[in-house]
């Protein structure tokens, strides 16, 4: 049974930051592109970024470009997402799962595909 877990969100100012960190157990990131997700309230799903299998190359989507750094780390089966100078419109939740970049955007994975729960990042203004 896969289960894939976010942590690190929290409630920050405008210019802040955070970062995020998401770990599974019966799946292992190696194995596929990787992605950071957010839905807001009221709003679809929005593909953050998607990492490479080897980890140097990151597709990031326009909104967060400069800003978010992805990263993984293989021996902790670990996704890290880095958020800088953090805008009220970046609240949502945000979800990690296996991605492809399709153009200029970031979409889910047809394989390895699992969600976790989420966690909540809320910017102040």
């Amino acid at each position: 049974q896969v289960q894939v877990a976010e942590s690190g969100g929290g409630l920050v100012q405008r210019g802040g930051s955070l970062r995020l960190s998401c770990t599974a157990s019966g799946l292992n990131f190696d194995d596929y592109p990787m992605g950071w997700f957010r839905q807001a309230p009221g709003k679809e799903r929005e593909g953050v970024s998607c990492i490479n299998r080897s980890g140097d190359y990151t597709h990031y989507a326009d909104s967060v470009k400069d800003r978010f750094t992805a990263s993984r780390d293989s021996a902790k089966n670990t996704l890290y997402l880095e958020m800088n100078d953090l805008k009220p419109e970046d609240t949502a939740i945000y979800y990690c799962a296996s991605c492809m970049a399709y153009g200029s955007s970031v979409r889910p994975g047809t394989r390895g595909l699992y969600w976790g729960q989420g966690t909540q990042v809320t910017v102040s203004s």
